[in-house]
C-alpha cells in the first residue's frame, strides 16, 4: 500500500470514528452530562459506566462524546469562517492585482502577528470567555493562511489559456473568478482546510485549558484536561482519555490532509503507481 493510500485510509478512519461519536452525541448519550452524582465520583469502569466517572460523578464516556462534538464542530466552524474570508480576499487579490493585492497581502501579514491566544485574551477581556470568542480567535489563524494559499493558486489559474481567452472575450473579473478560478482551486482549499482543522482542535484545547474557551457546563477535550490537571495522580484516566481522543482526531485530520495533498500532486501520484 502506498503512503498516499495509507494516509488517506488511516486518517479517514480516525476522522470517521470521531465524527460518528460527535454526531451521535447530538441525539444520544449514555447519561446527561449536566447531572452531578458526587456520591459516585471516581468510579471505575463497569457495565454502568464504561470508562468510569469523574470527580463530580459524571460518566466519562458521555463527556468524551460531548467533547468530540464541541471540539470538532468548533474547529470546522472556525476554519470554515477563516476559509471563506481568506479565500475571498485571496482570489480578489489575484484578480485585481496592483495596490489592492499589496494591501490585502499586507493585511494578511498583519493578522499573522496576532496569535490566537492573544486574540482570545483581548476578546475575553472585552466580552468574557466563551465558545464564540474561541471560534473568532481560531478563525483569525486560518484567515491569513487561506488568503495566501488561495491567492497563489488563483494566480496560477489566471495564467492559463482558458482564463486569458475568457478575459479577451470580455468576461468580467468576477465572472471569471466564479466560473473558472474557484472551481480549479477548490481541491487546494479542501486540503488546506483539512490540515487547519487539526491545528484548530489543538488551539481550542489550549484556549480551554487556559480558561479562555469553553465554559462549564459545556464540555470539550480541552476543558476536560483543564478540570483534570489537579487530579492527575488521583485519577490519571481523566486526563489520559481526552488526551488520547485529541491525539487521534488531530492525527486523523493531519494524515487525511497530507494524503489529499499528495493525491493532488501529479509527481507524487505518478511515483506511487
Amino acid at each position: 500500500m502506498s503512503s498516499i493510500r495509507f494516509n488517506i485510509c488511516i486518517g479517514g478512519a480516525l476522522v470517521a470514528v470521531m465524527s460518528v461519536a460527535a454526531l451521535l452525541s447530538v441525539v444520544w448519550t449514555p447519561y446527561d452530562h449536566t447531572v452531578l452524582n458526587v456520591a459516585n465520583k471516581f468510579a471505575g469502569p463497569s457495565g454502568s459506566y464504561w470508562l468510569g466517572t469523574d470527580q463530580l460523578g459524571r460518566d466519562q464516556f458521555t463527556l468524551l462524546m460531548i467533547g468530540a462534538r464541541t471540539s470538532i464542530s468548533m474547529a470546522i466552524l472556525a476554519v470554515g469562517l477563516g476559509a471563506i474570508a481568506g479565500t475571498c480576499l485571496g482570489v480578489a487579490a489575484a484578480a485585481i492585482g496592483g495596490l489592492v493585492e499589496d494591501a490585502i497581502m499586507r493585511l494578511a501579514d498583519f493578522t499573522i502577528a496576532f496569535p490566537a491566544i492573544l486574540v482570545a485574551i483581548m476578546l475575553a477581556a472585552a466580552y468574557g470567555p466563551s465558545l464564540s470568542t474561541t471560534i473568532i480567535a481560531i478563525a483569525s489563524i486560518s484567515l491569513p493562511t487561506f488568503t495566501r494559499v488561495s491567492r497563489a493558486a488563483a494566480r496560477q489559474v489566471w495564467t492559463q489559456e482558458y482564463t486569458v481567452a475568457a478575459r479577451a472575450g470580455g468576461r468580467s473579473l468576477s465572472a471569471i473568478t466564479w466560473n473558472h478560478v474557484l472551481p480549479n482551486i477548490q481541491a487546494v482549499l479542501l486540503v488546506q482546510a483539512t490540515i487547519d482543522i487539526a491545528t484548530a482542535i489543538l488551539a481550542e484545547a489550549a484556549l480551554s485549558y487556559l480558561g479562555l474557551g469553553v465554559q462549564p457546563p459545556d464540555q470539550s477535550w480541552g476543558r476536560m484536561l483543564a478540570d483534570a490537571q489537579t487530579l492527575i495522580y488521583l485519577a490519571p484516566s481523566l486526563a489520559i482519555l481526552p488526551g488520547l481522543c485529541m491525539v487521534a482526531s488531530v492525527m486523523g485530520f493531519a494524515l487525511l490532509g497530507d494524503g489529499l495533498r499528495d493525491l493532488n500532486d501529479p509527481k507524487l501520484r505518478n511515483e506511487t503507481r
